[in-house]
Formats: structure tokens, sequence, C-alpha cells
């Protein structure tokens, strides 16, 4: 490829026609392709009047609108990084994020200009847009009066094209450096594993700030020139209708499980569709049994991470490397994808046999190129042979089939989203009168896993539960905050002293379900 910039593998595979719908949104509004290529022409002509250092670093927290997925796709073109960040992050973890980051450009929601601007101009970054989800601010006023035609900045493969932060499990979060070769690898072998068809169209109703709506999601249907359907809210009534006019949906368990609610859901109704497609989260085989009874089709489960986008994927059609098998088996994320290396240790870092348990490890051409500023806890995090310790624990039958048994450390991932313990109980035990916390996840009927949040408060003091989680919401992401607050006497620990999550995992299991 004369220029590996992932946005010519994009645009390439555009269809010839550009005047053809390319998103169409729940507002009933029609982007065709040739307004994508002139949008991001546009805006990377902004950047490019900026004078940017090369490969600068554009941190974006707006709301999902197709403006801002030619955002990115505006960022890749000029040649600079972009950084993705939840729209429910507050003040002090985008505080931490650009300043780690140290972005030449930030993009916010209008509404947030005020704090956010605030931030970003204390940490020395020059430059601060606004972008609405109402195709407001003053990234597209001053788009506007940019040319419509742009080169494409010449980038190697293993120059950076994102940085997804990923929370760590001492609270301090890590910056995966994701490359054009990374992105691209992983959706050119999606393309084909997945056997996207040229009429594909695809339901997007998920966020586009991590590697499952973004890079996932938007770039399998860009490299197949596909059609998509943009929901910016998940809204599983109109899901369910918009069936009959796509083929490709992709969710979290937690959107299975919500149109599973819906007496709308019927076989008729999903004829038309060719693929489900689940992902972020363990999907309760439950639920998977409950579609395919529902629907006639069987959700295709597959597994990745910030640090390496897709890594294995249940079959989607007969696989010859697995004697034909085109079977998607409930409990399991499939094979590991071509090109991907995936092995199974033990302690002693040997591999295990087929069907023992052991950390899971992972090499291949996806594979993050290390965390942003952080050498030593990069250099920790591979092998000598260039394996990457993806933290989960899991297990590979005698088919080849790879299952997710657990994961190290206490992540918790509710609603498909990660959430480290140890980041909430350094808040917890910040507040008057809590002597120590611990957070665990137990399992929930519609995020699949929510937090817990058990705290001992000090002699003589008294705690309430309900203020802690309110003290909380002033300073977490939603998502990360606890659903249940409980003041406990004590914790269970083991001889060294370590709290037994384990334990009190099993003691409130049923809290939910």
């Amino acid at each position: 490829m004369s220029n590996p910039n992932l946005f010519v593998a994009l645009r390439a595979a555009f269809p010839q026609d550009l005047d053809r719908v390319a998103i169409e949104t729940d507002e009933g509004l029609c982007y065709s392709w040739r307004d994508l290529d002139r949008a991001s022409a546009m805006v990377a002509n902004l950047l490019d009047s900026l004078a940017l250092p090369p490969a600068s670093r554009v941190a974006v927290q707006v709301e999902k609108s197709v403006e801002a997925l030619v955002l990115y796709l505006a960022t890749l073109r000029a040649g600079h990084v972009f950084l993705p960040l939840n729209t429910a992050y507050q003040s002090a973890e985008i505080e931490y994020f650009i300043g780690n980051a140290e972005p030449a450009v930030v993009v916010c929601s209008p509404g947030q200009f005020g704090w956010v601007s605030k931030i970003a101009f204390t940490a020395g970054t020059r430059h601060v847009f606004t972008l609405g989800d109402d195709r407001s601010g003053s990234l597209l006023e001053r788009a506007a009066h940019m040319g419509d035609r742009h080169t494409p900045a010449v980038r190697g493969d293993d120059d950076l094209a994102a940085i997804l932060y990923t929370s760590g499990t001492t609270g301090r979060s890590k910056g995966a450096m994701l490359t054009h070769g990374n992105l691209r690898s992983n959706a050119e072998v999606l393309k084909t594993y997945w056997g996207w068809k040229p009429d594909d169209v695809l339901i997007h109703a998920l966020p586009i700030f991590h590697v499952h709506g973004l890079f996932v999601a938007i770039h399998g249907a860009l490299i197949n020139g596909s059609k998509m359907f943009w929901m910016s809210k998940f809204d599983p009534r109109l899901a369910i209708r918009k069936f009959s006019e796509a083929t490709v949906f992709m969710g979290v368990p937690t959107l299975y499980t919500r149109m599973l609610a819906e007496p709308t859901l019927t076989p008729a109704q999903a004829s038309h569709m060719r693929l489900f497609i689940s992902g972020s989260a363990p999907l309760l085989i439950e639920t998977f049994n409950e579609w395919k009874a529902r629907t006639g089709h069987t959700i295709l489960e597959r597994y990745g991470m910030s640090e390496t986008a897709m890594l294995t994927s249940n079959p989607c059609n007969a696989d010859a490397r697995f004697g034909g098998a085109a079977e998607r088996r409930g409990g399991t994320v499939g094979f590991p994808l071509p090109g991907v290396d995936l092995r199974v240790v033990g302690e002693d870092a040997q591999a295990v046999q087929p069907g023992d348990i052991g950390g899971i490890q992972v090499r291949g051409p996806n594979v993050f190129k290390g965390y942003w500023r952080m050498p030593e806890k990069t250099a920790e995090e591979f092998t000598a042979d260039g394996f990457f310790k993806t933290g989960d624990v899991g297990r590979v039958d005698e088919r080849g089939y790879v299952h997710i048994v657990g994961r190290s450390k206490d992540l918790i991932i509710s609603g498909g989203y990660n959430v480290y313990p140890a980041e909430i109980e350094g808040c917890i035990n910040e507040m008057p009168g809590v002597a120590e916390s611990a957070v665990i996840g137990v399992p929930h009927p519609d995020f699949g896993e929510v937090g817990v949040a058990l705290v001992i408060a000090r002699a003589g003091a008294q705690v309430d539960p309900a203020q802690v989680l309110s003290s909380l919401k002033s300073r977490l992401a939603n998502f990360k905050i606890p659903k249940r607050c409980l003041v406990v006497p004590g914790l269970p620990r083991n001889t060294m002293g370590k709290v037994q999550k384990n334990v009190l995992r099993e003691e409130h299991k049923a809290l939910f379900v």
C-alpha cells in the first residue's frame, strides 16, 4: 500500500456512486458518501491550518453524532491521533486525561466548554472547539470556510492512529496506543471472517468512544462500503423496527436483554437480518438461548480489548480450518481470528493442556504498540517472545473454542463498560467516617454485572450509604457508580490480610437476580 493511512483504506472502499446514502439517522437525516468525503476534507483542512506538530493528539468528548464520526475520519486523514473520551467522564477524570495526553486540540460539547476549556488551556492545549449533536459548534463553523478537497497525510503502519484510555487496576488510567496497521488489519480480517456482503446495512446502536462502536462497527461498515442506520441513543423498539431494513446488528448484552423485553421481537421481524454480534461483556447463556428462540437467529459472540481490537470470534460461516464447523457456541467467544496467535499459560508461564484454565496471552498485527508514556508498564505486559498478557483467564476446549472464565484482578464489566474497583475504593476511602471499602461485581439481569460497595465505618462514626453514592456521582462517571452501598462490620481476609473479594462476590451474588 502506497499510503498505509487507515483513512486511505476506508476511503478506497466507498462505493463508486458517492451520492448513495452512507448514513441515515434516527431523525431522518441522510448523509451521502460524498458528504462524508467532503466534510472530513474540510475538517482535515481546518486541522492543517492550525499548523499542529506531526501526530498531535486530538482529544474528543462529545455526544454521538455523524459530525463526530467526520471529526474522527478527519483526524486520521490529517495524520493526527484520535483520543475519544467517554461523555460521562467528570472534571477530575478529564483533567488527568488532558494532562497525560497533552492534546494539541480538544473538542467538547458546547455546554461543557466553560470547564473543559479551563482545564485544557491550563494544561497547555492551544485549541479548544465545540461540537454539538445538533450540528452546532465552533468546529463546524470554522470548517465551513475550508476547502472540500484534501490529500491524506502519509502515515506508516506503525504510526499512531488512536489512543484509548483504559483504567488500570491501580486506578491510574493507561493510554493504549493503536496504530494505523493495528486498526486496518483488524478491519480487513473481520470483513472476511464475518462475511460482509455488498448489500449489508448496519444498525449502529453503540457509543463511539470505545473499540466496539468506533472501530469494530464503524470500520466494518466503512471498509465494506455499507450503509449505516445511526442511532444517537439506543431505543429497543426502534432497533427492532429497523431489522426489516438492515442486515447486521452489533450490541453489548444489555442491548439484547432490552430488546428481548419487547413483544415486537419475532422471527418474522428479524427475518431480513443476517447477523447479530455481541461483545464488550459476557453474554449470559440464558440470553443466548432466549434470543435464538425468539428470533431464529444465533448470536455471534466475540472477544476483544482496547489494547488489541478483536481477537477471537465464533464462526460466521463454515470454516475449513475447523472441519467446516459453522457452529456458534453459547458461552464461548469462538476461535482466534486469522493472524492472531492465542495461548493459555499457567502460573509457570508454560502452555497448559486443552481444557485447562490459565492466563490468556495473544500476539498479532492487531495488538497495540504499548501504553502511552508508560514504557515500564508496557514491558511488564509483554512476554519475551512478544505475547501480550491480556489479564483475562480462560481455557481452550478440545474443538478449539475459547472460553473466558474470569478476569484477573477485579475488573467489573457493566453494560459493556470497564469499571475498576480500585478507583472507586480510593474515592470512598477519602470520605468522612470511612475506615475501608471494597467494591465487587455481582450479576445483574440488565447490565450483566454491576458494582456493590461494602463500607466499614470508623469507630464512633456513622456512614450513610446514600450519601456515599451521592458523593461518588459528583466525582466519577455514572457507569462507575455502584448500584448498591452496604455498611458492614468487617471484610473477609486471607492469612496475608488481603480482602477476599471472591467470598464477597459469592455472598452477594443474588442481590439483583
